[in-house]
C-alpha cells in the first residue's frame, strides 16, 4: 500500500469510527445490547479476516480479558451518551481522551504535568463547560456529556494498556480478542435484561452493519494503514473522529450544531491535538 493510499485508508477508518455513533440513534435497543451485538459481529469479522490472510489469532491472556472490560465500558458509555443527548455531545465528550492519556501517564510516571499539559487540560475543561447551557443533573446534555467523558476516560485506559501489547503482538489479533472478551463481559447483562426489548429484524441488520463495517472493516483499515504511516500521524487523524461523526449526523440525522457546541468542540479538539503533538514530540 502506497503512503497516499494508506492515508486515505486511515481517513476512511476514522470516518467509519465516527459513523458508528449514528447507530445509537438508529437501533432501538439499550447500549448494552448494541455493544454486545457489535462486539460479537466485530470479533467474528476480524477472525474471518485473519483466516483469509492466514495470520494467527495470537494468544489470549488475563490482560486482554481486562482490556475487554474496558472496551465494553467504553462503548456502552459512548452509546449511552448518544442516546441521552446527541451524536455531537457524545463525540466531543469522548474527544477528551488524549488529555486523559496524559493524566494517566503522569500518574504512572509520578510526575507533575508540564505547562503544555496544563494548557491542554484547561482547554478541555473550558470546552466541556461551553457545551453545557446550564448545569443540572436532569439536563440531557449534562448526562450525555458525562457519558461521553466516561467513554473518553475508559478509552484512555485501554490505549495506555494496549501500548504494551502492540509492539509484540498482532494488532488485529488484539482487536479480535478484546471484542470477544467485551462480549463475554456483557453476556450476563444481556441475559438479565433480555425480556425488556426484543430486537427486530431491522435491529439485527443494523448491528451486523455496525459490527462488520464500523468495527471489523474500520479496525482492519486502520491497522493496515499504520504499516505505512507513523503512529503519530494516525493519532492526529484519529482526532478528526468527532468532526466526521458530527458531519454524518448532520447529513443523515439532521442534527444541527449550534454556536456553543462548535466553540466548545473547537477547544476540545485543539486540546486533543496539542496533547497528541506533545506526545509525538517526546
Amino acid at each position: 500500500m502506497r503512503p497516499t493510499r494508506a492515508l486515505v485508508a486511515l481517513h476512511v477508518a476514522v470516518a467509519l469510527f465516527g459513523f458508528a455513533a449514528l447507530f445509537g440513534k438508529w437501533i432501538a435497543l439499550s447500549p448494552v445490547a448494541i455493544v454486545f451485538g457489535r462486539t460479537i459481529v466485530g470479533a467474528a469479522t476480524l477472525a474471518l479476516f485473519l483466516g483469509a490472510v492466514r495470520q494467527a489469532f495470537g494468544r489470549a491472556d488475563a490482560s486482554l480479558f481486562i482490556n475487554g472490560l474496558l472496551l465494553a465500558l467504553h462503548w456502552v458509555a459512548f452509546f449511552a451518551g448518544v442516546q441521552l443527548s446527541s451524536v455531537a455531545i457524545a463525540l466531543l465528550g469522548f474527544a477528551s481522551f488524549p488529555v486523559f492519556v496524559l493524566a494517566v501517564e503522569c500518574a504512572a510516571d509520578r510526575r507533575a504535568p508540564n505547562l503544555y499539559e496544563l494548557v491542554a487540560v484547561s482547554l478541555v475543561v473550558a470546552g466541556l463547560a461551553l457545551l453545557v447551557p446550564h448545569f443540572a443533573g436532569s439536563s440531557r446534555i449534562v448526562q450525555g456529556l458525562s457519558c461521553g467523558v466516561a467513554a473518553g476516560f475508559t478509552f484512555a485506559l485501554l490505549a495506555v494498556r494496549n501500548r504494551r501489547f502492540v509492539s509484540k503482538a498482532n494488532a488485529t489479533g488484539l482487536a479480535l480478542w478484546q471484542n470477544a472478551f467485551a462480549a463475554l463481559w456483557l453476556l450476563p447483562l444481556v441475559v438479565w435484561t433480555s425480556s425488556t426489548i426484543a430486537p427486530t429484524a431491522r435491529d439485527f441488520g443494523l448491528i451486523i452493519v455496525l459490527g462488520v463495517v464500523c468495527t471489523g472493516l474500520a479496525h482492519s483499515l486502520f491497522i493496515a494503514s499504520m504499516r505505512h504511516v507513523s503512529a503519530h500521524t494516525a493519532s492526529v487523524v484519529a482526532i478528526l473522529e468527532p468532526v466526521y461523526g458530527i458531519a454524518w449526523a448532520f447529513v443523515l440525522l439532521g442534527e444541527r450544531t449550534d454556536t456553543r457546541t462548535i466553540a466548545g468542540g473547537t477547544l476540545i479538539i485543539a486540546a486533543a491535538l496539542l496533547a497528541t503533538l506533545r506526545a509525538g514530540a517526546k
